[in-house]
């Protein structure tokens, strides 16, 4: 009875992501069309320097991430490492679900190099200018980073640690783009809006995150004092 309920809803998850797949893919397909010709014709510059050519050569080498990760934890395995895969995983989607929402935030605007860079230090104050779809897209910028990083290193698996993480990773962004002088304005509420989508996708990573050797405590929880129930 209960591996037939087990069964029943292993294929209502498979279906659910199945649905999702092919929801996103329906949103973005007409994007996705538009700088697919772009980049099956070799037209780099253009393919990557486009929002909807990262969207897409991201899809593209996902299959290739994938075999990465089989490999690095078929290694592991071989070795005897425990959670082989979950850390192989946490590692491959650090890097293939990061770097392409790095890239596309380093795309020069139309002004790059003409325009003077511009600065936005007060807090809360670009929220209203962003719209919607301004603060989705800042959330996921470090979404991935902060999904996996505290399942492969313990260091950062608290939601202070993760907050920290994605701030400073945030801020080396912005400096980047004021120093290139791409276009764009170096705001203190795109920091605090990716730090923000930093904690929120670890949290939702909390039950896989990496414990600390020897324990089974979250990194960063206090030790049980010996014989005791008490938290040292």
């Amino acid at each position: 009875m209960h591996s037939d309920t087990r069964r029943i809803a292993r294929l209502c998850l498979a279906a659910l992501a199945a649905l999702l797949m092919a929801g996103g893919l329906f949103v973005v397909r007409g994007p996705l069309l538009m700088s697919a010709p772009m980049c099956l014709s070799g037209q780099w510059r253009r393919c990557f320097g486009t929002f909807n050519g990262v969207v897409l050569m991201t899809l593209v080498t996902l299959p290739a991430a994938v075999l990465v990760a089989w490999g690095l934890a078929w290694r592991r395995r071989a070795a005897g490492v425990a959670s082989a895969w979950r850390l192989s995983l946490a590692e491959v989607g650090m890097v293939h679900g990061t770097l392409p929402f790095l890239w596309m935030t380093l795309i020069p605007g139309g002004g790059a190099g003409v325009v003077p860079p511009r600065v936005s230090l007060v807090p809360l104050r670009d929220l209203v200018v962003m719209g919607p779809l301004g603060i989705v897209g800042n959330l996921l910028v470090f979404a991935s980073l902060g999904f996996f990083a505290p399942v492969r290193f313990a260091a950062v698996a608290t939601p202070p640690r993760l907050l920290a993480l994605g701030a400073g990773c945030s801020a080396l962004v912005e400096t980047a783009q004021y120093v290139l002088r791409l276009d764009r304005v170096t705001s203190v509420d795109d920091v605090l809006v990716n730090a923000t989508g930093a904690v929120l996708a670890g949290l939702a990573s909390r039950r896989w995150w990496r414990t600390r050797a020897g324990t089974g405590a979250p990194a960063g929880a206090a030790p049980l004092a010996a014989g005791t129930g008490r938290v040292a």
